[in-house]
Parts: C-alpha cells; sequence; structure tokens
C-alpha cells in the first residue's frame, strides 16, 4: 500500500475502516479534558464501554442469588466459564474443550509446566528465547531448580546475533537440532515483549516435536493480537493474560490451551484443586481426584465471577468483530503506516533519530512498533504523554508504540507522527 503523511490520508483510510465503530465501545482516558491517543494496548487495553454493565450483572446476582448465585440466575456461576470458552476458542484456533479462562498468566504456567516439564537424567534441559519477559525467566529458574537442576545447566537461552535485535528462525530451530538429545521443553513466547517479534510458532513446534520435546507457548502479547491456530500447529500447552490486548482489565483473568491429544494421558502430573474435578460428581465431595474433561481438568479453584466478567465483555466485541483474521487486515495497514510515518519524521530531521526493532516484514509482527531513540529519548517520550499519547517506555531508550485495531485509527497513527516532529525539534534543538 502507498501511504501519504497528511491527514487527508489517514481520515480517508479511516472512513474506509470496517472496523471504525468499534472504537466507540471503548473509553479512553483523558488530560486536560482531551482523550489520549492510546498506544499502550500492549500493556493494558483499555475498558470496554460494557464492562461497568456487565460487572453489575453479576453484582446484582450476588446481591439477590448471594450463595444461590452458583446454581440459579440467567448464567449460573458454576457454569459460567463454558460462556467464555466459546469466545476464547477463536481468538487462540482452539476448540472449546483445549481452552479454560483461570487464574492469571504466570501461576497457570506454573500449573501446565507440573504437567509438561518432565525431566529425566538424559533430558531435562528448558530452550527458550533470551530477553524473555523476567516472568517467565523466574518461573522456568524455578521450576528447574524445584527438579533439582541448577538454571545454568538446565535453561539454553536462543539470543540473536551480534548487533541484531531479533531472532531469526533458522537459528532457533538449530539451536533446538544440536541440543535435541538433551531438550524436555520447548518454551518460548509467541511474541516478544520487548522487540514485538512474532516468532514463527508453527516452526518452532515442529522443531520441537522432532527433537523429542514438548513444546509450550507464553501468549501475553499474542492472544487477541495474532491469529493463532494452537490446534492446528500441534502446540502442547500455551497460556495467556487476557488484560493487554483482550481488554479485561487490570491483573484480569488468564487462559489455558491444552492440545487434546493430552486429555487421555493419565501419566501427567498435575497439581489439582477441587474446581478442576468432574463436575457432575463434583459436590459429591468425594476422595481421590478424577479431573473434569479437556482443559478444565486443570483448574484448581472456584470460578473467578468478576474477573471473567470484565473478560467476558471484551470477548464479545471480538465476537462483533469477525475475530482475528479482520482484525489482522486493519492491524497490518496500522503497523505499516507507523513505520512509514516514523521514517518520515526521521527524514525530516535529517537523521535517524529513531531505529524501528520490531521486524518490518508484517508476518513477523503483530500491532506492536519499538524503537529505539538515538537521543533524549525519555524526555521525549515524557513530553509525548504530556501532549496526549500515551505509549510504553521502556529501559533504557525504547519506546513501544502499539496502534490496536480495536480501537485506534489511522489519524491516530499520523497525530503522533506530528507531536512526535514537533517535540524531536524542541527537545534536540
Amino acid at each position: 500500500m502507498n501511504f501519504d503523511n497528511n491527514l487527508t490520508f489517514a481520515r480517508r483510510m479511516d472512513l474506509a475502516d470496517p472496523l471504525r465503530g468499534l472504537r466507540q465501545e471503548f473509553l479512553f482516558p483523558q488530560q486536560n479534558n482531551k482523550p489520549f491517543i492510546y498506544l499502550c494496548g500492549n500493556s493494558l487495553g483499555l475498558q470496554p464501554k460494557v464492562a461497568r454493565e456487565v460487572l453489575d450483572v453479576q453484582l446484582n446476582n450476588w446481591q439477590n442469588l448471594a450463595v444461590e448465585g452458583w446454581f440459579e440466575g440467567d448464567s449460573p456461576w458454576m457454569f459460567y466459564h463454558k460462556e467464555l470458552k466459546k469466545l476464547m476458542a477463536p481468538i487462540v484456533g482452539a476448540s472449546v474443550l483445549e481452552v479454560c479462562p483461570m487464574n492469571t498468566l504466570t501461576v497457570n504456567l506454573h500449573l501446565l509446566l507440573v504437567s509438561f516439564y518432565r525431566p529425566t537424567a538424559k533430558r531435562f534441559k528448558i530452550i527458550m528465547e533470551a530477553g524473555a519477559f523476567p516472568s517467565d525467566q523466574y518461573a522456568i529458574e524455578s521450576q528447574v531448580r524445584f527438579h533439582g537442576y541448577d538454571p545454568k545447566d538446565a535453561i539454553i537461552e536462543v539470543a540473536p546475533g551480534a548487533g541484531a535485535y531479533t531472532l531469526r528462525t533458522e537459528d532457533i530451530v538449530a539451536a533446538i537440532d544440536n541440543s535435541a538429545d538433551e531438550i524436555a521443553l520447548v518454551l518460548f513466547g509467541g511474541i516478544n515483549y520487548f522487540t514485538g517479534q512474532w516468532f514463527d510458532m508453527e516452526a518452532i513446534t515442529r522443531a520441537g516435536h522432532a527433537a523429542g520435546a514438548i513444546v509450550g507457548f507464553d501468549l501475553a502479547h499474542a492472544a487477541g493480537n495474532v491469529p493463532l491456530k494452537l490446534h492446528d500447529w500441534d502446540i502442547d500447552f500455551a497460556c495467556w493474560c487476557s488484560y493487554k490486548y483482550q481488554n479485561s482489565g487490570p491483573g484480569g483473568i488468564s487462559g489455558i490451551f491444552v492440545h487434546d491429544k493430552h486429555f487421555s494421558d493419565t501419566s501427567l502430573n498435575r497439581f489439582t484443586g477441587w474446581w478442576g474435578y468432574q463436575e457432575e460428581q463434583r459436590f459429591k465431595m468425594e476422595k481421590g481426584f478424577v479431573p473434569e474433561a479437556g482443559a478444565d481438568g486443570w483448574q484448581v479453584s472456584c470460578t473467578q465471577v468478576m474477573p471473567m466478567a470484565l473478560y467476558h465483555a471484551s470477548l464479545q466485541i471480538f465476537e462483533k468483530a469477525g475475530y482475528m483474521d479482520v482484525l489482522r487486515s486493519k492491524s497490518k495497514n496500522l503497523t505499516s503506516y507507523l513505520f512509514y510515518i516514523i521514517n518520515e519524521v526521521n527524514k525530516a530531521l535529517g537523521s535517524e533519530q529513531f531505529k524501528i526493532i520490531t521486524p518490518a516484514a508484517e508476518q513477523d509482527r503483530g500491532a506492536q512498533v519499538s524503537i529505539i531513540a538515538r537521543q533524549e529519548g525519555k524526555a521525549i517520550f515524557k513530553e509525548l504523554v504530556a501532549q496526549n499519547v500515551l505509549g510504553d517506555w521502556r529501559e533504557p531508550n525504547v519506546i513501544r508504540l502499539s496502534p490496536v485495531p480495536l480501537y485506534n485509527s489511522f489519524e491516530d497513527v499520523y497525530t503522533t507522527g506530528v507531536l512526535l516532529l514537533k517535540i524531536c525539534k524542541e527537545v534536540l534543538a
């Protein structure tokens, strides 16, 4: 697509956008009586307008039904998670039976590692991306220590080559092949939080399985951002938070995926709890854990009704949008336009003040564009916020900007470029 660096072009793109009406489904933070241009959905998504209404329904159920709310009302809490499962499954490319909303992200990662990290004397290593989100690093370190291994011996990190910011798929595959006899688990993020690189999940899974390893993904930055086919790609397990691209509110409920090929494997370890017990027999209160069918059998504690209600509010908007293929089409155009606008800013400044470290190829990125500020990065970022553009700052010099197709516009991207150029001329003068 050929882009133009002017407001007329941006507004013409917005008028042609079939998703433009969805912007009205969200509440934008304000400053000085003006809404922010919000480019931080990669960290926390905006609040859906319907969130308060959906939450009020459950608060009213609590008020009017009290404990009977578990079994009475239009959507009894005992089965409420099933309404969400139907809406979650298309977002990650899974069957309804393979997904479940529960807990929070790192809790779920630990629970899944109990089942799927099964080290032996020969196979005990985990291969992962260098520079993964710290929570993943800490979780994996603690898991290998729990099994009696030193993280220095048990964790293999794949890092970009000299001078590069992103990983090549062939290097990931080579790293798996080189340690094929020792790897128990391949665990990657679907999208790297820092650079915005979308890894070739299918190729990584294929290589991991060829090496005899289990393959899992942390989809915190991928679920609700890019189209996923977890079942078809034969991924063993995955988990994600829902408060970034899926707009479920701060600390919102997490989701898990377990491939149905594992459902009949009675040798899998689990940390179990009441809510994962067979649903029809749960209230008999009998000894001896019998798991509920599918991903629901990994549940531990009872349904978190209020967090689920907030997630439910956003999931209904995804359904209205037509799910990920429709959103992805707009997302690619938005990020391509942001690439173009940042390069236009550099041209106007006469130098590469901003280096884009997110992959240029559309298939290798999601909705996030990360830029290194060569000079005065923090001052520029702070001034952007002062002028109602809210992105995300990462030390030491990276600004992350994430135009989300559900609620961002081409005019948002254009205006950000105008302000970025103006601020640079003032700060760098």
